[in-house]
């Protein structure tokens, strides 16, 4: 397959479409490096430095016959989405009705979406399932919530193969290719920072927000998938997507764990203690957020392999000095 990875120079772009080559996939990278880095585009990908916002660009890319795309551009920082919503709304709702109207005039039919959890809000029932209802706390979980939306219209109206693919957190690496958000907001990184660089989560090295949660040990848990196999996920969902029809599944581990947990597993895996200050709850963090993933399992015979140890493994390997 021709295969267009929008956002491809961010990290779960990267990764994914590093797998696709792997594969023996022919690969189109878009991106407009705003929080991509060209040199994490992989070897052997088409490179095109362009917005979703620039109709223009984004049709030059569809001059050449594709066969489907895997959809990462978004802006995906939840504070910031707060502040600036029309940013989160522009680039995430109208660059993805840009890249729709772009397929639908070249004959591109199939589209895998990057959508998140965000567009559960707190769940009520946990594991979350994809029927569950949707109430997102803030504009980055609402404009992926919109555009969902958008394409089951499309798959209605214009016959669009598309699938969402709603993920918690997301960590590891594959290839060299790791995490490099600036500011970065994980769990993972951030402990693994606070080993190699003590003060680099911070002044007190990590700050664990709230240990009196209603669980085991009193800190949030959460899911978490290893970035290898969400860009797995990814290509079975391109591949079985179907014409008319918007699917959406979940990806995570059905059970997560809890940042004590991380916590330890980070600690064992560097053979380092990370330096750790307790801190209030954040507003809004619920106590456990954690996927079901039973229904990609079924369908598409998806499976989660790697482990947390993997993910930090992996992670620590790839971590910018």
């Amino acid at each position: 397959m021709r295969v267009l990875v929008t956002g491809g120079a961010g990290y779960i772009g990267s990764v994914t479409a590093a797998v696709l080559l792997d594969r023996g996939h022919q690969v189109v990278v878009v991106d407009s490096l705003v929080n991509g880095y060209e040199d994490a585009v992989p070897a052997g990908a088409r490179f095109v430095r362009a917005d979703v916002l620039d109709r223009a660009a984004l049709t030059d890319v569809f001059e050449q016959p594709l066969d489907g795309v895997l959809h990462f551009a978004a802006r995906a920082l939840v504070g910031e989405s707060v502040e600036q919503p029309d940013l989160y709304f522009r680039t995430n709702v109208v660059g993805t009705l840009n890249l729709l109207d772009a397929m639908l005039a070249c004959g591109v039919g199939r589209i895998v979406f990057s959508s998140t959890a965000a567009t559960y809000g707190e769940p009520e029932q946990v594991p979350v399932r994809e029927d569950a209802a949707t109430h997102p706390t803030n504009p980055y979980g609402a404009s992926k919530l919109v555009v969902d939306g958008i394409l089951a219209a499309y798959a209605t109206a214009y016959r669009l193969a598309a699938v969402s693919l709603r993920y918690f957190n997301v960590a590891g690496s594959y290839r060299g290719r790791g995490e490099r958000h600036n500011p970065e907001t994980h769990l993972i990184p951030n402990l693994l920072r606070a080993v190699r660089e003590p003060g680099g989560a911070g002044r007190d090295g990590f700050t664990l927000h709230g240990t009196d949660y209603p669980t085991p040990d009193g800190t949030c848990i959460r899911d978490y998938v290893h970035v290898a196999d969400l860009a797995e996920a990814h290509l079975l969902a391109l591949d079985g997507a179907v014409a008319g029809e918007h699917r959406i599944y979940n990806l995570g581990s059905g059970s997560g764990y809890s940042v004590r947990e991380v916590l330890a597993e980070v600690q064992r895996v560097t053979g380092h203690r990370v330096p750790v200050a307790e801190g209030p709850r954040r507003a809004g963090d619920p106590a456990r957020l954690v996927a079901s993933s039973e229904r990609i399992e079924r369908d598409l015979g998806w499976q989660r392999r790697r482990t947390l140890e993997d993910m930090i493994t992996d992670a620590w390997a790839t971590l910018p000095a």
